[in-house]
């Protein structure tokens, strides 16, 4: 049967506690309760009739320091709710842990890494997960917490199988331990791909090496994944490496000991032949940009978050939620107007959106985080609410496309897609003026490379992106030529 034909498991309460010992109290009591950060995966898997036994979602987004980054006297702290975008605007983590900032910047779109959580692609453990061959490279730690205490573990002695894990049934993960690279150490994240965005890894690493006074490599670590039931640590490379410089010659006999190393698989994505060709390539350009200097240059100095301007990545704008059953009433600004309903606890937020509150305007296209076509803006940030659970709504901040335009004028972004043309079959549209004018109160005057990005999560299955990104560009000429008591 295909995953669109089986029934979906729908969870009868939801909690976000306030405090880490709440947290892990319910955990200990209650074994089939699932804790969520961002949630992106789990969410769809529920929807796809997984996890038959889970009886509740624990939210950690209320708990203090979860969602912070920290720095210490031995490593940067990344707390179990720090998503994708803020490692990619950390300047600390640019600084110290690059290799981990690219892969970040490789997963989804910017409405997914609203949500999506490093530890959560760590806990899911698919060797296709782009962080974590950078958190394995860069040497990091998994903290895990439960009653009982809290034990540390490498990320590589965490993740035992496909998506299998040491995790205890009663512990989740806390933090992630990442030991910044020193100022001799090189680090870099390379994938391959089979589109620009959104796109699953055929092949992805990471690796970081440290040099010498002289550029004579002291130690070397490379990390691969999608080829392999886990990410490879490959030991020869440092073999390779250790001792030498990287010269041409020794830059090609890593590349063959990480081709030797990988056991890749034929999938739909790519055969085994083609995995290994690229292991090469990408092995070997990898290196010659750490020769180089230049690995820092594949990062966008200024990428798209699809955040408002006084949004700093995190979610903690609400107290914590008491248990929410399927009864139960949540409320929430929708538009500007508070909306009480029931019927959150179970589904996501866009099926709340649309099927509870009326607000047709918020579509489903894939469900699963791949389309944009329900991106809507919550508590500042634009995100994908297929891949929010609809509790998550209880106190928060949410716009619609149906309350973008003010009630005497359209959103500028609307004015530019109807001068434009850029409205075809109309299905994408909601979801594409969402991301727009997020990323026009983020940007107000984008670059094209920006448009692209800051649309790179919004499928238009008619494929007429160009008058999409003539009507951004117009609209952000609009909006700043507009008086200032006007613009939006």
């Amino acid at each position: 049967m295909h995953h669109v034909q089986t029934a979906p498991t729908r969870v009868s309460a939801y909690i976000s506690p306030a405090t880490l010992a709440e947290v892990l109290t319910l955990v200990q009591a209650d074994p089939s309760a699932r804790v969520i950060a961002g949630g992106t995966d789990l969410l769809v898997e529920l929807d796809r009739g997984l996890h038959r036994d889970a009886s509740m979602l624990i939210d950690l987004g209320q708990i203090a320091g979860l969602s912070e980054i920290a720095e210490t006297a031995t490593h940067v702290r990344i707390g179990a709710g720090v998503t994708h975008n803020q490692i990619m605007a950390s300047a600390l983590c640019q600084k110290v842990a690059l290799p981990l900032a690219q892969a970040c910047a490789e997963i989804g779109s910017p409405q997914l890494r609203n949500r999506a959580t490093v530890a959560g692609n760590i806990v899911t453990a698919s060797p296709a997960n782009d962080t974590i061959s950078a958190l394995i490279a860069l040497d990091a730690s998994v903290e895990l917490t439960s009653l009982r205490g809290v034990r540390v573990l490498p990320v590589g002695d965490f993740i035992t199988g496909f998506r299998a894990t040491e995790k205890a049934a009663d512990e989740i993960v806390t933090a992630v331990l990442v030991p910044p690279m020193p100022v001799s150490s090189r680090g870099i994240f390379v994938k391959l791909g089979l589109r620009k965005a959104q796109a699953i890894s055929v092949v992805h690493l990471a690796m970081v090496v440290d040099l010498g006074p002289d550029e004579t490599v002291r130690s070397a670590r490379l990390a691969l994944g999608s080829v392999a039931a886990t990410v490879l640590c490959v030991d020869a490379f440092a073999d390779a490496l250790v001792g030498s410089s990287l010269t041409e010659e020794t830059i090609s006999a890593a590349a063959v000991a990480a081709v030797n190393a990988a056991t890749p698989i034929d999938d739909l994505r790519a055969t085994a032949e083609y995995r290994s060709d690229q292991i090469a390539v990408m092995v070997r350009r990898g290196l010659q940009a750490l020769a180089a200097d230049t690995a820092a240059a594949t990062l966008p100095s200024e990428p798209p978050l699809l955040w408002a301007q006084d949004f700093d990545g995190r979610f903690r704008t609400r107290a914590a939620v008491p248990q929410i059953g399927v009864d139960d009433e949540i409320s929430a600004t929708v538009n500007g107007q508070t909306v009480t309903n029931a019927g959150a606890v179970g589904i996501t937020l866009l099926d709340w959106l649309h099927d509870e509150v009326g607000l047709t305007g918020v579509k489903e296209g894939c469900a699963e985080g791949e389309c944009g076509a329900c991106t809507v803006h919550l508590d500042g940030a634009a995100v994908m609410s297929c891949l929010v659970p609809a509790a998550r709504a209880h106190g928060a901040q949410i716009t619609t496309v149906e309350g973008l335009a003010s009630p005497d004028a359209l959103h500028v972004v609307q004015e530019a897609f109807v001068t434009c043309d850029a409205v075809q079959c109309g299905f994408c549209t909601p979801g594409l003026l969402m991301a727009g004018a997020m990323l026009l109160e983020e940007y107000s005057q984008p670059s094209v490379e920006q448009v692209r990005s800051g649309l790179a999560g919004n499928l238009c299955r008619c494929t007429g992106y160009y008058a999409i990104h003539a009507a951004l560009q117009k609209a952000a000429v609009q909006k700043d030529a507009a008086p200032k008591e006007e613009a939006r």
